[in-house]
């Protein structure tokens, strides 16, 4: 139950605009107290720590006095002074956000509420997976057997630790075998709700994982958690706590989550923090190897029930590292065996016309697998279709496809070894899922095409080392030189066209195409140097961002990025000017000049334009630093939705800095003009002549910054222009992953996709071989 003293830490706390990380780390001590302070767990402040607290939060003096006496009458006695400093905390670590404080005047009401979102999450939680079993045809014509069997002792904690039971009691191990349909009766013989299912790749724990989450639903009461999939691969437990995370994911995955719960938190964290939420955590193997040993750790530290799943090779070696999963039992799926193939493959292809109704294609190569298991052809195919991934597969290939005679499998002409086998299989399935269909209204794409561009996405993934596909880094597998080349030329073309268009208004065409040849060539050199500098010499993509107004912050990192956003501003200003100024000079040649004239000319030019564009260049830097701030990607519904809202936010930062450049460009053209040297000579300088400078750097200077720096700019120059151009991938790139996710080839999770199957990631990888790099 939270205190007077809980609720005015929490009021100054908010009121200083601070998180509970923030106020730890300004007041010297751990966030775990500070959470502890605001929830109620710690009933006995110290003084020095509430000092430490007030000094922090700035508070005047009458508020430091009631801070201080709320804390005295929380503790039932004033604490002892100490001139000793507070008690050592725990390092700050990133936590959620604190759950809601309901008051205690309604609880029931409060909890039905919350019963009603956790019901509200169910429903929502069993559409998608419903869906997703779906298109996954895993109920065609049924599931596919997945089995478990027991693991070596040392991947599970002791039985005393897992059946809950107190010092001294007899323990013996749990009875945990079964089958698909019974994976929940399973779950529920274990009395600290802590499941460990391991797998080689493609043994079924996705399609487990989500049978389970299906059939908690079905037989779920309002008291119960809501089971809720999580692909563990995305958490950092270094940089984010596991409540956190889970609160973050869930309002990606279910935005109405982020509404705001009595207390200002949010209702994703009052459901992780009261125990509504189950997380069954698919894929611990997927997160990067030295992250697995601090994310077991800290599993370790939580009490939570879940279920978690990984391949058995990474989990040992976690395990190996540190320790098991704290009061958890873990199973291990075992292959698929030969009845299990002779029940369902027949079923999934037609009766064979004429003569015995029960023949079907599949019967030579069950005969084989039966009769001939120590063959080569049996032998091969044997070692092949032991998991349900390579079942569903052939399956896809051969009964799913007209013409297809599955004995092609029996050839060890064609596949010697099983290796060459799943290889055939993979290499089919892309075939297989885009051949046309009779009245299919999704795009037609050729398959061969189609396999080509999924395999230059494959070994895009796999040159970054990451199972992501994040649209704002599709050009970052790129050397870097080509990523500079390719920005530049199209800022160049742009820049270049959209100086001749603003500038033909008032002036000849011959005159005006000479001008946007050297505004470009010269726009996109400036912007090649800076885009080498600021993204592609440090290996990075430049991430989407929001725009949001923001004078001061922690550290003061934001006034700091200002200032140096500024000063490239400027940089850039005079590189681009003066050079222009020069070039502008010199092109008096062109038409006759003398020499020396021209000469004079390009220092005046270049004086001119070297003064003018820093003067307008360094301040719509500033502005756009003023205005942008980091996007949490994590929160994105899918990743078309982040592609338009990052084309929005772009939207919004040139309807700020483009007027605001030629606003300044064109005011201060007039002003240097007027302090110009004298022996520079008069020049000719009007009104026109600054709206037509004003505009063109507003709108060239705008295009140029949207397609150099921005991650929708990026997306523009390689997925919507380079890319396409050599043939990497389709001109409608959006149009062609959204198709290729509703064939099964790839998966969403969260703002990026997947690919359906990492085996099927690192075969396309392999096929692709480089080519079009």
């Amino acid at each position: 139950m939270t205190s007077g003293f809980s609720t005015l830490l929490r009021r100054f706390r908010r009121r200083a605009g601070m998180t509970q990380e923030a106020l730890a780390e300004r007041a010297g001590v751990g966030v775990r107290t500070i959470r502890g302070l605001e929830t109620g767990e710690r009933a006995d402040p110290r003084v020095t720590t509430v000092r430490l607290l007030a000094d922090a939060l700035g508070l005047e003096p009458e508020e430091r006095e009631e801070l201080l006496a709320a804390a005295v009458r929380r503790g039932g006695e004033p604490p002892a002074e100490s001139g000793s400093p507070a008690e050592p905390e725990p390092p700050a670590e990133p936590v959620a956000a604190p759950a809601p404080m309901l008051p205690a005047s309604a609880p029931s009401a409060l909890d039905e509420a919350l019963a009603d979102v956790a019901d509200q999450l169910a429903q929502a939680v069993a559409a998608r997976w419903q869906r997703e079993e779906e298109q996954r045809q895993v109920h065609d014509p049924y599931p596919l057997p997945v089995r478990w069997q027991s693991v070596p002792e040392e991947l599970t904690d002791h039985w005393a630790n897992i059946r809950r039971l107190p010092a001294g009691s007899a323990h013996t191990p749990l009875d945990l075998s079964g089958r698909l349909d019974e994976i929940v009766a399973v779950y529920r013989r274990i009395p600290s709700g802590r499941l460990v299912l391991l797998g080689r790749s493609g043994s079924g724990k996705t399609v487990l994982t989500v049978r389970f989450v299906l059939d908690c639903l079905k037989s779920r009461t309002r008291a119960d958690a809501v089971p809720v999939i999580f692909s563990i691969g995305s958490w950092d437990p270094t940089v984010i706590t596991f409540r956190a995370w889970l609160t973050a994911q869930l309002t990606r995955d279910y935005p109405g989550l982020a509404a705001a719960a009595p207390g200002g938190s949010t209702l994703a964290a009052v459901l992780v923090e009261t125990g509504r939420v189950l997380p069954v955590l698919d894929g611990f193997d997927e997160i990067a190897d030295g992250l697995r040993r601090p994310a077991l750790e800290s599993l370790n530290g939580t009490t939570l029930p879940l279920v978690l799943t990984s391949r058995p090779s990474e989990y040992a070696a976690a395990v190996a590292e540190t320790d098991v999963l704290t009061a958890a039992a873990a199973v291990e799926l075992t292959d698929l065996t030969l009845d299990d193939l002779a029940d369902y493959l027949p079923r999934t292809t037609r009766k064979a016309r004429g003569g015995d109704p029960t023949a079907t294609a599949w019967d030579p190569v069950l005969t084989e697998l039966r009769e001939h298991p120590e063959g080569r052809a049996g032998a091969n195919l044997a070692a092949v279709l032991t998991t349900p991934l390579m079942v569903t597969l052939a399956r896809a290939v051969y009964s799913d496809t007209p013409g297809q005679d599955p004995a092609a499998l029996l050839d060890t002409e064609r596949f010697g070894s099983p290796e060459e086998l799943e290889d055939h299989l993979l290499d089919n399935f892309t075939t297989t899922a885009y051949r046309p269909r009779p009245g299919d209204r999704r795009h037609e794409f050729d398959p061969e095409r189609a396999r080509y561009w999924l395999g230059y996405l494959a070994d895009h993934l796999t040159r970054l080392d990451t199972p992501n596909l994040e649209w704002w880094r599709l050009g970052c597998a790129a050397r870097r030189s080509t990523r500079t080349l390719a920005t530049a030329v199209v800022v160049c073309v742009v820049i270049g066209l959209t100086d001749c268009l603003v500038g033909l208004l008032t002036d000849t065409v011959v005159g005006q195409i000479l001008d946007g040849l050297m505004a470009g060539l010269l726009a996109g050199l400036v912007f090649g140097v800076t885009y080498w500098f600021m993204v592609a010499a440090k290996g990075a993509a430049v991430a989407p961002t929001s725009v949001r107004m923001r004078l001061f912050g922690r550290g003061g990192r934001p006034m700091r990025r200002i200032v140096h956003r500024l000063l490239i501003g400027v940089l850039f200003g005079l590189a681009f000017g003066s050079g222009f100024g020069a070039l502008h000079g010199l092109s008096h040649l062109l038409q006759g000049a003398a020499l020396t004239t021209c000469l004079r000319a390009a220092l005046g030019d270049g004086l001119f334009y070297g003064t003018v564009f820093p003067l307008g260049a360094g301040p719509a830097f500033g502005i756009l630093a003023l205005l942008e701030t980091p996007l949490d990607i994590r929160s994105a519904v899918n990743p078309v939705s982040l592609l338009q809202e990052n084309s929005r936010t772009v939207i919004t930062q040139l309807a700020v800095w483009a007027p605001a450049f030629g606003l300044l460009v064109g005011s201060c053209s007039g002003v240097v003009i007027h302090n110009m040297p004298t022996f520079m000579g008069p020049y000719n300088w009007n009104l026109s002549g600054a709206l037509k400078l004003g505009t063109a750097s507003a709108l060239g200077g705008g295009l140029g910054y949207a397609l150099g720096l921005t991650a929708w700019g990026q997306w523009v120059v390689f997925a919507r222009i380079w890319l396409p151009l050599t043939g990497r991938l389709p001109w409608s790139v959006v149009a062609f992953l959204e198709d290729a996710y509703e064939r099964g080839v790839l998966r969403q999770a969260g703002a990026v996709y997947q690919f359906r199957h990492a085996r099927l990631q690192g075969y396309l990888a392999r096929g692709y071989g480089g080519r079009g790099r």
